[in-house]
């Protein structure tokens, strides 16, 4: 299985990104998530020819009902994402191409909608109608949260990830997505924050409520 490419972004078009390999005498059509195509074009367009590196994951699919099978090469920028993709795509329903087209939004925002048991902000993804994004909150519930860590999750990277349609994250809330990517459930996480609110206020941002927490 190919596990990782690096060359030289020759093309980007929708969500399918060639890359130049080696002196450029084969090139390799990769398909990326949508935010992801949407971060190369952004990044890279106009401007075309830089290298990059994508960690990939390969499979067949099926055409003809299996009478045929084409070899599919999927990018991602880190093993967290192609991790994360992977457990996204257990759920009934979600087949490569459809998971693809629906990720408008990176990771960390889907897991938190997901963490939140927020079917609504789901909804708010292409390919995602209401029963489906109902389905991947029962489904990935408890499943996602342990993945935060590989995607490098902290408050900020929190923030700076294209949100899904859903109210403004409190810094209570945030504190506790914070507790729960350490391991804890959410009703722990929950009594934690807010006795920690108790003590130092309200009004307390994210780091000094998740400090409070732990008894800093």
């Amino acid at each position: 299985m190919i596990s990782r490419v690096r060359g030289t972004l020759e093309a980007i078009a929708g969500n399918t990104a060639t890359i130049a390999l080696g002196d450029g005498s084969i090139a390799r059509e990769v398909l990326l998530p949508a935010y992801l195509a949407a971060a190369f074009s952004a990044t890279h367009a106009p401007g075309l020819g830089q290298t990059v590196t994508l960690v990939t994951l390969e499979y067949l699919e099926s055409h003809a009902q299996g009478a045929s099978f084409i070899p599919r090469l999927l990018g991602f920028r880190s093993a967290g994402e192609r991790r994360f993709f992977e457990v996204f795509t257990t759920v009934k329903g979600l087949g490569n191409k459809r998971a693809l087209r629906a990720l408008e939004a990176e990771p960390i925002a889907v897991i938190e909608a997901i963490m939140r048991k927020d079917a609504k902000a789901l909804q708010e993804l292409p390919e995602i109608g209401k029963r489906l994004s109902e389905t991947i909150v029962a489904e990935l519930s408890g499943k996602v949260e342990p993945l935060l860590a590989d995607l490098g999750w902290s408050p900020e990277a929190a923030r700076e990830a294209k949100p899904l349609a859903a109210p403004a994250t409190s810094a209570a809330e945030e504190a506790v997505l914070a507790l729960m990517a350490l391991g804890q459930t959410r009703g722990e996480a929950e009594r934690q924050i807010a006795a920690a609110a108790g003590r130092v206020g309200q009004e307390a941002d994210t780091d000094t409520l998740v400090s409070a927490a732990f008894g800093a």
